[in-house]
């Protein structure tokens, strides 16, 4: 995997220099080149789920950090205006300009006939376009569940003259993702897998399982805004085959592709477990505790390792760094630790909210344990039978019919730590755990957001694009106007 991730990187590099260094032909259309490496713009791709991610909190977006902040993984030790919600305000321009556009690249590159032999060195034409379609898919759901209606259907079509593409609403682009992801999966045609992939190691049956991976997640997303939707997605993406294990980003121990909890953390520590995550941890004997943080570093000193949170949103803070935990220092910000993707805990929790709801006949409790303890095994949590059942039969963990939804709300709040945005997309659906609002809020609500504001740039560039966003929105461009699948 190293070596595949290594070699993607320098044919990043000399691709780039190529394509700055070659002045012999004014006369070639830069934006048609006659060769261009589809594996290089997988690879480009693959790195912005990892380097540039979501679930992380390194991100294109104008303030990286919001997922595991407005989740209230992570708190501010000394600048706390993101945990006051400063930056409700965010830029998605690089995502368009950037992984999305390299790639529809890809899938162009692939289905035109002057360069489809070409481009099938890198794998079969079918099976590039497929995971470029899904990476696509991934990619769009996760930006309409930050905002709202997005430019889709007619996004990433500037080579057609289109600049200041319309906007689809989210019911609309949910709907389209769920047919894009199917077809995806269908034309896959069993010929050579994907070159550049150092994710799936170019395993198309692998490629499958993300992408009805994805579907499934979007199914039990989608359930209080149109149940018959999400049932029969759901139903369908488990019969097609999820992921079988915890899907990973793969990190490496150095500096071109690199954890970024180890990034933020090479010279500043500037952030810390909140208090309440670290209290509800102790509370209830949460073994994770110990993988998700350090002891601070003065109990350390003392001989008595102790974990503390740092209080959430403080307006004037006055802890200082030594004295609250930082993120577990081996399996959160080692520099080549994994972050997930996808995890077999939130399978299990799907499961357990599909069985809840009378979609199966299984037993949600039996997947709810078995989300917990593969939450557990994430983390390399070692335990018994009976340290497991000391801890799941306490009062506000152990099973109950009546409060499904608080008990998943909380375990996947519990479970996605180091995955931010999903973390906190999950919370906006489940309104549970109660989370803190800060002192002195900054969001224009005054409370914890439950949507990002579109940038200045998509009004001053694209005002009708704009207008239509906010018809499609049902209501206006603030932080506590709620996407369309958040109904409660």
């Amino acid at each position: 995997m190293k070596n595949i991730l290594n070699k993607a990187i320098l044919a990043l590099l000399v691709f780039g220099f190529t394509a700055c260094g070659d002045f012999d032909d004014l006369n070639v259309d830069p934006n048609k080149p006659v060769t261009v490496d589809t594996e290089t713009l997988l690879t480009q791709s693959l790195r912005s789920i990892g380097g540039d991610n979501f679930n992380a909190f390194i991100g294109v977006l104008d303030n990286d950090r919001i997922g595991p902040i407005y989740a209230q993984h992570i708190a501010n030790i000394t600048y706390t205006d993101d945990d006051r919600y400063q930056a409700v305000q965010s830029d998605f321009s690089a995502w368009y300009n950037g992984p999305l556009a390299d790639l529809e690249r890809v899938i162009r590159l692939n289905t035109d006939e002057d360069t489809r032999d070409a481009a099938s060195k890198s794998g079969s034409n079918a099976n590039q376009i497929a995971a470029a379609r899904i990476l696509k898919a991934y990619f769009f759901q996760l930006l309409t569940d930050l905002y709202g209606p997005m430019p889709y259907s007619e996004a990433l079509q500037g080579d057609d003259g289109i600049f200041t593409p319309g906007y689809d609403s989210q019911e609309a682009i949910y709907s389209a993702l769920f047919t894009e992801l199917q077809e995806a999966v269908a034309q896959m045609d069993g010929g050579a897998g994907v070159s550049g992939d150092f994710i799936f190691g170019g395993d198309m049956d692998a490629w499958a399982r993300f992408a009805n991976t994805i579907r499934m997640n979007m199914a039990v997303r989608i359930a209080d805004a149109n149940e018959t939707l999400a049932e029969q997605q759901f139903l369908d993406a488990i019969a097609d085959g999820v992921i079988e294990e915890d899907l990973m980003y793969p990190y490496l121990p150095e500096a071109n592709n690199e954890n970024p909890w180890y990034t933020a953390f090479r010279t500043r520590t500037d952030f810390a477990l909140t208090e309440m995550l670290v209290n509800d941890l102790k509370a209830y004997g949460d073994p994770r505790l110990e993988r998700y943080a350090d002891p601070t570093l003065n109990s350390v000193s003392a001989g008595t390792p102790e974990y503390v949170g740092m209080p959430y949103g403080l307006a004037e803070p006055t802890t200082q760094p030594p004295d609250v935990s930082f993120p577990n220092s081996t399996y959160v910000k080692a520099q080549d630790a994994p972050l997930a993707i996808y995890t077999m805990a939130q399978v299990h929790f799907a499961m357990a909210e599909a069985a809840a709801r009378g979609w199966t006949t299984d037993s949600p409790e039996d997947h709810y344990k078995a989300g917990i303890m593969a939450s557990w095994g994430q983390w390399n949590v070692e335990y018994d039978q009976a340290a497991f059942d000391a801890y799941y039969n306490q009062e506000g963990i152990s099973w109950e019919a009546g409060k499904w939804d608080q008990l998943l709300g909380y375990q996947k709040w519990l479970a996605l730590f180091g995955q931010g945005y999903e973390a906190w997309t999950e919370w906006r659906r489940f309104d549970f755990p109660e989370l803190i609002v800060p002192e002195d809020p900054l969001s224009p609500s005054g409370g914890i957001p439950v949507r990002l504001i579109y940038p200045a740039s998509a009004e001053n560039l694209n005002p009708s694009g704009y207008d239509q966003a906010l018809q499609l929105l049902g209501g206006p461009d603030r932080d506590d106007t709620r996407v369309w699948w958040d109904t409660k």
